[in-house]
């Protein structure tokens, strides 16, 4: 292979990388930057989150509470109170948000959209600002925002009663 023709297919990979990250949007972007250190230690995330991918819906560490664990756990543990509750949902609509949202990252806090300028930035698995957590919270887990079980109890239920279902939920919402 020549220089030239090994530029090009930089180039092209480069091109096929931008548009992909163009089409995927901002949480892949926050995601690609991510520093080195932050992505190490999401590696065991990941790994759950790759076996949730592959159709695993059982996790050893669910019932290891919600900091603990992974995201195949925290959505079967928010699943479990949802129904207790009468909150409609699927796994795989808590799953397919979660991952638009914060790539399955608890930790994730939008500091850049207007509620973030306004103050209330949003954050964890689901991306939920301050206030509607705190009106949409389900007793029975976590007063944090940050919570992952909380977090997904909380944006499935204000979905639920905005939309009818986290299901129904393809977008920012």
């Amino acid at each position: 292979m020549t220089a030239i023709t090994g530029t090009r297919r930089l180039a092209r990979l480069r091109t096929i990388a931008l548009t992909g990250l163009a089409a995927t949007g901002a949480a892949a972007a926050a995601l690609v930057v991510m520093p080195a250190s932050a992505q190490a230690a999401e590696a065991p995330r990941t790994t759950a989150v790759h076996q949730v991918a592959q159709g695993s819906h059982t996790d050893p560490e669910a019932t290891a509470g919600s900091k603990g664990g992974s995201l195949d756990g925290w959505i079967n543990q928010a699943l479990q109170i949802m129904k207790s509750k009468g909150i409609p949902g699927s796994y795989e609509g808590l799953k397919r948000n979660i991952m638009r949202e914060s790539g399955g990252n608890p930790s994730a806090q939008n500091n850049w959209d207007v509620n973030a300028k306004q103050g209330t930035p949003s954050k964890g698995l689901l991306q939920v600002i301050d206030p509607t957590f705190n009106a949409y919270h389900v007793d029975g887990t976590a007063h944090s925002v940050t919570d992952p079980v909380a977090n997904i109890t909380a944006a499935a239920n204000y979905a639920a009663h905005r939309y009818g279902s986290i299901d129904n939920v393809n977008s920012a919402y």
